[in-house]
């Protein structure tokens, strides 16, 4: 019986719009394209190897692709999140996660860790790295950098094999290769939170690890 890790609680899929005004010279108020806006689904969605259902990326350069076609996030950070950000609103999606995952966070969660939810198959590709799009979202200029300290980051998904997934499915452990490089880790020897001699290098050598985060 395979083990499982998390459950998920929450789906949110959204489209790209555009936002703001297009004749303001203001950078807060300027017009802007973005995803990141995601509402609530219920019931069966179709998972594809780049998309669910419904979900789209405003900026392929860097968002969305193979090793990014879910981005989860986990629902025990919320409460902490709230009550320093003083907004009780603060709900889930707020991150623009496809999955709002319980009982699983970056210390649980390591790079090629393979998982079934539903009937599809994904294997954990990076973590999340935010960009100022959050910080537009919600007003808060320092939030990405926040989430970077905080080791809050959430993490990403490949599609390995395509199926239908809900909200309420278990996430189950099907393969662990790399136990020691759980996601909190790769994000401080990242960002220089907490490195050792040569750590940069074995991330580079990382193949399961997301070739944009390697070359970054």
């Amino acid at each position: 019986m395979l083990a499982t890790v998390g459950h998920i609680v929450s789906i949110q899929v959204g489209l790209p719009q555009r936002l703001g005004d297009a004749s303001s010279n203001d950078p807060s108020k300027s017009q802007w394209f973005t995803g990141i806006f995601k509402n609530k689904i219920d019931g069966p969605v179709r998972l594809d190897k780049r998309n669910l259902a419904g979900d789209a990326q405003a900026d392929l350069r860097v968002h969305g692709g193979p090793d990014k076609a879910v981005l989860a996030y986990s629902a025990e950070h919320y409460p902490a999140w709230r009550n320093e950000l003083k907004l009780p609103d603060f709900n889930f999606g707020a991150f623009g996660e496809n999955f709002t995952v319980a009982d699983a966070e970056e210390d649980d969660v390591c790079i090629g860790d393979i998982h079934q939810a539903g009937d599809a198959v994904l294997q954990v590709s990076q973590p999340r790295s935010p960009c100022w799009k959050l910080a537009r979202k919600w007003g808060l200029s320092d939030l990405p950098k926040r989430l970077v300290i905080s080791g809050r980051s959430g993490w990403y998904y490949r599609v390995l094999q395509e199926g239908i997934v809900e909200s309420g499915n278990d996430i189950k452990l099907i393969e662990r290769p790399r136990p020691e490089w759980t996601i909190r880790r790769i994000c401080d020897v990242t960002y220089g939170i907490k490195r050792h001699h040569g750590d940069l290098a074995a991330l580079e050598r990382l193949e399961l690890l997301a070739s944009q985060w390697r070359e970054m």
